[in-house]
């Protein structure tokens, strides 16, 4: 049953890589769920499991965000075998995201340029696809603020998705990195980290106390920030205490293709060519933070030599985005094996 899946995956991805990138994208999804039953159960061995922020995680390798931004396919992805799923960036009010065409292929380099900006259906309809999950996997969402909200009023934003994801999620990552939300990284900055990180742990303390449960808080961050911006990024982080820090989103700096774009291309850069921006942001990171501070690294990881570097770079937790959009569970085999 499994190489029967495995088989018409196979055959579908090359008919994916000629449509339209988002096209291609949704059909893949439906696919992905039409398929779920074939699908068997995944078993991993105890030694494969790693805890990480309080929470056991069936092995390294998981989701990042943006790839199910509505949990519409949480069950259907989580049977392909990911430890971990997170979904979003969800925003308060549901918002249609940037004209399109806003994502782009650039095959050469396995990479993907896109400026969706935060396109979704709202935290109320997550909730309730949410609601109706099967995944027993971890669920991370991602929260972030609607393009139209004040940036100086952006933390209200933040704490009215926490406050409705708390019950829902595993762990909560706050989205303040995205290059496609105009002034959304000047939220990194010592200031505005201060007023979003420093309200939401606020914020947690209530809502332990009402839900019984400590939902633990990580924030990602951008690729493209300089050593005196991560050392000050570092120094906030120790001081804020945050639960974890997710290293990286996509990038802006798409000098790394070596080629000039066209100006609707441009967005931000995900798949091979960050990976390096992305291993020497984890890596100073470890360096700073100490080896208990818990580092989700993401960033160009499409095949194995990605993920063992970023491991080695000082990532805890693994996630993957357009190495799975490229070679699907072809990847996903090649990191943690194929089920019993």
């Amino acid at each position: 049953m499994k190489r029967a899946a495995a088989a018409i995956a196979g055959a579908a991805l090359p008919i994916l890589t000629r449509l339209d990138p988002e096209l291609a994208h949704d059909l893949g999804l439906i696919g992905l769920k039409w398929m779920r039953p074939l699908w068997p159960t995944w078993s991993f061995p105890a030694e494969f499991s790693v805890r990480c922020f309080g929470l056991r995680f069936a092995h390294a390798v998981g989701l990042a965000a943006g790839f199910d931004k509505n949990g519409d396919y949480l069950d259907a992805l989580g049977a392909l075998g990911f430890s971990h799923i997170e979904l979003g960036t969800v925003t308060p009010r549901p918002q249609p995201g940037n004209p399109k065409p806003r994502m782009f292929r650039i095959p050469g380099h396995l990479a993907l340029i896109n400026r969706m900006g935060f396109n979704n259906k709202g935290v109320d309809y997550l909730i309730t696809r949410l609601s109706g999950s099967r995944y027993r996997g971890i669920r991370g969402i991602s929260i972030g603020k609607n393009f139209d909200t004040p940036i100086e009023n952006a933390q209200d934003d933040y704490v009215a998705c926490l406050r409705k994801v708390y019950p829902h999620a595993d762990y909560v990552a706050v989205n303040v990195s995205s290059p496609n939300t105009a002034r959304l990284r000047e939220l990194q900055d010592r200031d505005g980290l201060q007023r979003i990180l420093g309200t939401l742990l606020d914020e947690r303390v209530a809502l332990q106390e009402r839900h019984g449960k400590r939902v633990p808080l990580l924030v990602k961050v951008a690729p493209d920030l300089n050593e005196a911006q991560v050392s000050e990024l570092a120094q906030q982080l120790r001081s804020l205490q945050p639960d974890g820090v997710i290293a990286t989103n996509t990038s802006s700096d798409l000098n790394v293709l070596g080629k000039p774009l066209a100006a609707e291309q441009r967005g931000g850069l995900s798949g091979a060519p960050l990976h390096a921006l992305s291993l020497k942001v984890i890596s100073q990171l470890r360096a700073e933070l100490g080896a208990d501070f818990p580092i989700v690294g993401v960033g160009g990881i499409v095949n194995a030599a990605n993920a063992r570097e970023t491991l080695r770079a000082g990532a805890n937790l693994l996630q993957v985005y357009t190495g799975f959009a490229y070679r699907g569970t072809e990847l996903l085999e090649e990191l943690i094996g194929s089920p019993e």
